[in-house]
């Protein structure tokens, strides 16, 4: 029998091999070939299909009881639970993932791509879900797989989780986790979704920013009315509207109502992003040095604090504007939002800014999508997985949450899981947009740095003493 450290070292290279030998990429092409389109209230027949034939077959064969549920959200799609229970003396992971995608937009791709066929390009592997979320997924997969084959065993309980309307807000997920806490319940939660700091940084995040729409509306009167006959005399929506914007957000990004912010910027978040670089990827876009809060570093604006970005504003007809004041005046903002903002605060705060401002013909309209969570940086699941990278080779990058939106929330606060994300994407893989990849050598790493987490997990020596009560209730 192989000693601990030589039978880490032969886990990590067999890794290796079944990515460079086809394995990986042959999962996933199989994977991406199911369209498993959100479709909120409408046909689940991909995602079961999916389910049955691709990811059921595969958590058997680790040994797991898999089950189909059905979302307590009528407009949600049904969730995959799966778990192998190995001991009531070994701590219980829950791992995350989702099986559905955004619109495959077929005609906008490249020439030679489709949304529906992985298609090789160097170390580009195209196809829609490549990134968000199969490839993801399916890394992990391939990590368990390999630690139980060399093993015999895991060392650790194993729940899965898939869900099939993260693209759609996750709809019924936090009331399904409710439900469901005792199938939940977990020492740890490890999940791979969104992307890592950089393509070639190995990445840790501890939650994500929520996200809220707000909607602006300026509607005066019925039709237009001639600019030149009517011009100085009756109010101008769109004039209007557009000023009420810059009450909240100036031409520098800058957020100018406390309450749409934070009440401050941890500490401990300071320290975690002191030195982070944002957008040094070549393909990345070139940012801005003068946008947003000039006390912030450019990575304490995205990963610690608030932004409030304007999504879309329309009057009159912007494709072929005419010489008349336009009736109406819509506008979509988004606030991305961390963990200590006062949320259910806001629709009344931004009601009384406008009103001081003088724009009470300004209606307000604020909707939620994610809840913003963050796990406790001083976890000591966080440090276990630092050191489990770090001994993988990686010198990995935490960040307190990404800037985009999870539902991190469900299990840090719904399950109070310790939560830890190992992304295995990047930020330039266009997801949700046409021509959507997955990096080959990202990819590689991904299942290299699992498979040494998952490893490490099921070694007494070398992981955390779970909590009380975690362990899975038989």
């Amino acid at each position: 029998m192989l000693p601990p450290d030589a039978s880490r070292a032969a886990l990590l290279e067999a890794a290796r091999r079944y990515a460079d030998g086809g394995g990986l990429l042959a999962d996933l092409r199989r994977r991406v070939a199911h369209r498993t389109v959100s479709a909120p209230g409408g046909d689940t027949a991909p995602v079961r299909e999916y389910y049955a034939s691709e990811i059921s077959p595969e958590l058997r064969d680790l040994g797991a009881r898999v089950r189909v549920l059905e979302n307590p959200d009528p407009a949600g799609g049904p969730l995959l639970l799966a778990e192998r229970h190995e001991s009531d003396d070994v701590p219980t992971v829950l791992c995350y993932g989702h099986a559905d995608v955004v619109a495959g937009q077929d005609g906008a791709w490249r020439s030679g791509l489709s949304p529906w066929e992985l298609v090789v390009e160097g170390e580009r592997w195209y196809g829609r879900g490549t990134a968000d979320n199969k490839g993801q997924h399916t890394v992990n997969l391939a990590a368990l797989r390999l630690v139980l084959t060399q093993r015999g065993r895991l060392g650790f309980n194993l729940r899965f989780l898939l869900e099939s309307s993260e693209e759609i807000g996750s709809r019924g997920l936090a009331r399904f986790a409710a439900e469901h806490a005792a199938d939940l319940a977990a020492d740890v939660f490890i999940g791979s979704d969104g992307p890592r700091l950089h393509a070639g940084t190995p990445t840790l995040f501890l939650g994500a920013r929520g996200g809220l729409d707000i909607d602006l509306v300026v509607d005066l009167r019925d039709g237009s009315y001639h600019s030149g006959n009517w011009g100085g005399y009756l109010r101008n929506p769109a004039t209007t509207l557009a000023a009420a914007v810059a009450t909240l957000v100036d031409g520098r990004g800058r957020v100018l109502v406390p309450a749409l912010l934070p009440a401050a910027l941890p500490d401990e978040v300071r320290a975690d992003l002191r030195g982070v670089a944002v957008g040094t990827d070549p393909a990345d876009p070139a940012g801005d040095p003068t946008w947003g809060d000039p006390e912030l570093t450019p990575a304490e604006r995205v990963y610690g604090w608030n932004a409030l970005e304007v999504l879309s504003m329309s009057a009159g007809d912007p494709q072929r504007p005419v010489n008349a004041i336009p009736g109406r005046a819509t506008a979509r903002l988004q606030l991305r939002f961390v963990v200590g903002t006062d949320v259910p605060g806001i629709p009344a705060a931004l009601r009384a800014h406008l009103d001081r401002h003088g724009f009470s013909c300004v209606d307000v309209h604020v909707s939620e999508g994610f809840p913003a969570g963050r796990a406790d940086r001083s976890s000591p699941w966080v440090r276990w997985a630092e050191d489990s990278l770090r001994r993988s080779g990686a010198d990995p990058v935490v960040l307190p949450n990404i800037g985009g939106s999870l539902p991190s929330h469900v299990f840090s606060d719904v399950l109070g899981v310790p939560t830890v994300w190992l992304p295995h994407s990047h930020p330039g893989s266009r997801q949700h947009g046409p021509d959507e990849h997955l990096l080959a050598g990202v990819a590689r790493e991904g299942l290299v740095l699992a498979a040494g987490l998952f490893h490490d997990l099921g070694e007494p020596a070398l992981r955390p003493e779970p909590a009380a009560g975690a362990r899975a209730p038989r």
